[in-house]
């Protein structure tokens, strides 16, 4: 009598057969189904972390650029997309981060302070990242402070004004 193999099964006739049941095969699909389930919802929290680093990129454009404006001006400038070379000379840079996921705007300026914000785009994924899908940065005489969420806290009481540049 020949034995039967590992995964192998002998039908009634003495067929041998091979495979999965169908119980098996949806035992099989619903522990995959569970695994994705709590695996999914971490790989886009990395992924929308990862793209943050688009906005910290623009928002150091903008920190260059306004520097290299001073340098020359009375005064730091909201004006973003207007060429240096215009009346009034602006910085030269675009609205949209090249992948589209953040809008960077200066929403004011004068001779010591400005204010520049990095917006993540409605309709992409970055606008479900909770409080880090607004990114900031302030200079103000010289001190240079980051901040996150819809209503950024810039006084120095805040304790945690870093929250999403940081991690």
């Amino acid at each position: 009598m020949k034995q039967v193999t590992s995964g192998a099964r002998r039908l009634a006739g003495g067929t041998l057969r091979r495979g999965f049941t169908t119980i098996e095969l949806m035992i099989a699909v619903v522990i995959l189904a569970i695994v994705l389930s709590l695996a999914f919802p971490s790989y886009q929290g990395a992924m929308r972390k990862s793209r943050r680093t688009e906005a910290f990129t623009a928002l150091s454009t903008v920190q260059q650029a306004q520097e290299r404006h001073r340098s020359t001006n009375t005064a730091f400038t909201t004006l973003l997309t207007a060429a240096t070379t215009a009346t009034p000379p602006g910085l030269g840079l675009v609205t949209r981060t090249p992948t589209g996921y953040y809008d960077v705007t200066i929403g004011s300026a004068d001779a010591t302070t400005y204010v520049a914000t990095a917006t993540a785009v409605t309709g992409t994924s970055q606008a479900a990242d909770g409080a880090c899908a607004v990114l900031a940065v302030r200079m103000d005489g010289g001190n240079v402070r980051y901040g996150s969420g819809a209503s950024i806290d810039w006084t120095s009481t805040n304790t945690d004004p870093q929250r999403c540049w940081a991690r």
